[in-house]
């Protein structure tokens, strides 16, 4: 069984990794109105994996015997500005996200509980490639610019993103 505690964590964290989902999906309907198409792909697959990760976390809760408690999504903003403007958008909620992983791990390790820890550890090691992908696109942008061919060319590399699986 998990405990009450972890179980309210675990599905806060839920509703955090939809909300990314949903922020996602916002931004690249947001890339796509400016006519990039590209970041607008790599944002829908960002949008996916977030999906992935919030029915990862549902698995091992309910593998736990624990109850799935969904709670409504806030609705993520419908501007965000310039691509670069969206991009480091994009990397201060990966760092947020990063610290509240970091505060569910640490719950998990102070109330003992063993297989939340090791499960949490995925996500860990997640939102370190998450920041080094985000951060590497914002370097990208801002070496750039946001005028002439250059983020155009950039714009089509990301258009070439594909899908991981997620474990």
């Amino acid at each position: 069984m998990i405990s009450d505690k972890i179980q309210a964590a675990l599905n806060t964290q839920i509703n955090v990794e939809q909300y990314s989902a949903q922020l996602y999906l916002a931004m690249s309907a947001h890339c796509d109105g400016l006519g990039f198409k590209g970041f607008a792909h790599w944002l829908r697959i960002q949008a996916g994996e977030e999906t992935a990760h919030a029915t990862k976390l549902i698995d091992f809760l309910l593998d736990r015997r624990g109850r799935l408690d969904l709670q409504p999504i806030a609705a993520p903003p419908r501007e965000f500005g310039s691509v670069i403007e969206v991009f480091e958008k994009s990397l201060a909620h990966e760092e947020g996200n990063t610290r509240k992983i970091n505060a569910l791990f640490e719950l998990a390790r102070s109330e003992k509980d063993p297989a939340s820890e090791i499960q949490l550890q995925w996500y860990v090691t997640e939102q370190v490639e998450e920041e080094a992908n985000v951060g590497l696109v914002v370097d990208h942008l801002h070496a750039v610019g946001d005028k002439g061919g250059a983020i155009w060319y950039l714009d089509s590399r990301m258009g070439k993103r594909a899908a991981r699986v997620q474990p």
